[in-house]
């Protein structure tokens, strides 16, 4: 699929951020100043709410890999912000908003549907950004992915090669088909686990980092919900890239 940069600015600390297009998919890239060899590349993770709506922490995140001579890149989920919407995942976003607010547990069954179309839809638009990005001038290897949804960090993990290590947000749910793929990671792996989060089902993220194959992996817990991960938090994904990327 082409690569179509739409738009363009310069951030006040110097990142060089542009809005582009991949086929029908939106997308932004963030890249630091230019350097002497190609900038390593984080695939930026996010839920599927929309680009706009999570914009001010997908900007944060990019400018903290710029900082340390990252480019970094997200594009939208299937069904979010603008792009058409999808008949079977709204349906299994409101059989979980039924279940939530009946007080009933969710279903493997919602699960399966609301997560794992997804990650069959989205792995490879994110495997199609990066023959794209890596394409362009001043990007190389070797590349991270960094975020949610964990199912499709755990995919990706996988199936792409050329994501060298990953840190993975907890905090989705998670189908038990994912399990066995988890159990397919080598990778290194840097885990953050909100240990109060009012969405999560705690046991399943330890169970998972449980089943992750890695040699290499740690799980980084702190006390609050979801969107009280602590700034220092960042720091510490930070230098797990910067070993692995570097």
């Amino acid at each position: 699929m082409p690569l179509h940069f739409t738009s363009g600015q310069r951030l006040d600390d110097g990142v060089l951020e542009r809005e582009f297009t991949l086929g029908d998919i939106p997308g932004i890239l963030w890249t630091p100043a230019p350097a002497p060899a190609p900038a390593p590349l984080i695939l930026l993770g996010h839920p599927p709410l929309g680009l706009r709506k999570i914009y001010p922490r997908l900007v944060a995140r990019a400018r903290h890999a710029a900082a340390d001579g990252f480019a970094a890149a997200t594009i939208e989920l299937p069904g979010s912000g603008d792009r058409p919407r999808w008949a079977a995942a709204e349906q299994a976003r409101a059989d979980l908003r039924r279940a939530v607010e009946a007080d009933e547990p969710v279903s493997d069954e919602i699960i399966d549907a609301l997560v794992l179309p997804l990650v069959d839809k989205a792995v490879p638009e994110w495997q199609a950004a990066l023959d794209a990005l890596l394409s362009l001038p001043g990007i190389g290897g070797p590349v991270g992915y960094s975020g949610g949804v964990i199912s499709i960090g755990v995919r990706l993990a996988v199936v792409e090669p050329r994501i060298v290590a990953a840190g993975l947000f907890a905090g989705s749910f998670v189908p038990r088909a994912v399990f066995d793929e988890a159990r397919q990671v080598t990778i290194p792996l840097h885990v953050l686990l909100q240990w109060d989060d009012e969405g999560n089902d705690r046991q399943t993220a330890l169970d998972l980092f449980d089943a992750f194959g890695s040699r290499e992996k740690s799980l980084h817990a702190h006390m609050g919900g979801h969107t009280g991960v602590p700034r220092f938090a960042g720091d510490a994904m930070a230098r797990f890239f910067t070993r692995h990327l570097r």
